[in-house]
């Protein structure tokens, strides 16, 4: 199967009508452990006449070995970048589509924070359900794009740069937790560790609300 690249071209579009475009997609949305992950990346009209870096794709189409480079290329390309997070807790609290709304914000006010003008941005989320402007502190102009990590290189972006930051952090758990072997499945739902949760119960990591003994294998 050929894998086609992202491109630029309704960045470019929208950077007709906006001074900034902050794209945003999520990683760990279905993990038995572990955070919510959401990245944030900046494109402005210049930026978006730059070369998409080599091998950038949604990060579900990279290879393990390859995303960190992959990463670190687009983090550089793009005009800044950031990591949102919301932990096992709060998805127990609050619901995965609203620790996924409070992880998107703070990745959203991190880019801010580095000097985004949000008031002049447009946020392109991937999907088809904004669960971003209901819990950010200010309004934003969201526009839910479906396949956006897959089509649209900034988005694209955000996908790999999340990836390679949550992944990092599962692994850095593992050894303090090593009977549910995060460092390879990165908190999902492997027979692996269906099985060592049967046999020693929940980490303060896991995340508790969810039926996790009868969870499917999600990848």
């Amino acid at each position: 199967m050929t894998v086609v690249a992202p491109k630029l071209t309704l960045e470019r579009r929208l950077l007709g009508e906006c001074g900034l475009v902050i794209a945003v997609d999520e990683v760990g949305r279905g993990a038995l452990a572990g955070p919510v992950a959401v990245g944030a990346a900046v494109m402005d009209a210049a930026g978006a006449r730059r070369r998409v870096p080599e091998g950038l794709r949604d990060s579900k189409l990279v290879s393990e070995k390859r995303r960190p480079e992959v990463a670190a290329r687009a983090a550089a390309w793009v005009q800044a970048s950031a990591v949102g997070w919301a932990s096992a807790a709060e998805v127990d609290e609050v619901g995965i589509m609203r620790a996924l709304g409070l992880a998107a914000s703070r990745a959203v006010q991190a880019v801010v924070d580095l000097g985004a003008a949000v008031d002049d941005a447009l946020v392109i989320l991937d999907g088809n359900y904004d669960y971003v402007s209901a819990v950010h502190p200010v309004p934003l102009r969201v526009r839910p794009v479906i396949k956006a990590d897959r089509d649209c290189a900034s988005v694209s972006a955000a996908s790999v740069i999340a990836k390679v930051a949550r992944d990092t952090y599962m692994t850095e758990l593992h050894p303090d937790h090593p009977q549910y072997q995060w460092e390879r499945n990165k908190g999902y739902a492997s027979p692996e560790h269906r099985l060592a949760i049967q046999e020693s119960g929940l980490s303060p990591f896991h995340r508790s609300s969810w039926a996790i003994a009868d969870a499917p294998t999600l990848f």
